[in-house]
């Protein structure tokens, strides 16, 4: 018997919103469902550009985690809003270059290697959309307004770009 790809990534998909428990904005939880979602997006053989969605997604997660966790241990240094993404962003990016997993010329979208372009796009709104979600719950009190609210702000930004930039890259 032959199992389907996406009726595997559909489980999973399934059973981790089943066993999801309270979490805290950009909490490991976030930052292990944006991880399995490059992960995925490799084993399925998703257009680059795609995986560099996500992993900006992740980046973008991993230094708000990072620089808060730095400021409850009373770690705050100046510039680390600036120099935690930038460790994190070259540690992921460098080892791409190295290994030749970026910079292919025939691995372009728009003159961007895709997954930098990915990368980029995928910073900026994950990182939009973490602060649309403070802003409305600046509004309501201090409260989301519904369950894992920051969750699905995040995780739904990645997959309505992921489903714009598939539309775009198709064959």
């Amino acid at each position: 018997m032959i199992i389907n790809k996406k009726y595997i990534l559909s489980s999973l998909a399934t059973i981790s919103t089943l066993t999801t428990t309270f979490v805290h904005a950009q909490c490991p939880v976030c930052t292990v469902a944006v991880i399995g979602g490059v992960g995925l997006a490799r084993w399925l053989k998703i257009d680059d550009s795609i995986t560099g969605l996500w992993i900006g997604g992740l980046l973008v997660s991993v230094s708000i985690w990072t620089i808060n966790w730095l400021k409850t241990k009373k770690w705050d240094f100046p510039f680390s809003s600036f120099l935690v993404p930038a460790l994190y962003y070259a540690a992921a990016i460098i080892p791409l270059y190295i290994y030749k997993i970026i910079g292919h010329p025939a691995n372009a979208l728009w003159g961007f290697d895709k997954i930098v372009l990915g990368t980029m796009i995928g910073s900026v709104f994950f990182y939009m959309s973490t602060l649309r979600y403070g802003e409305i719950k600046k509004k309501n009190k201090g409260h989301a307004q519904f369950p894992f609210q920051h969750i699905v702000m995040s995780i739904s930004t990645l997959v309505v770009l992921s489903g714009i930039m598939y539309l775009i890259t198709r064959h």
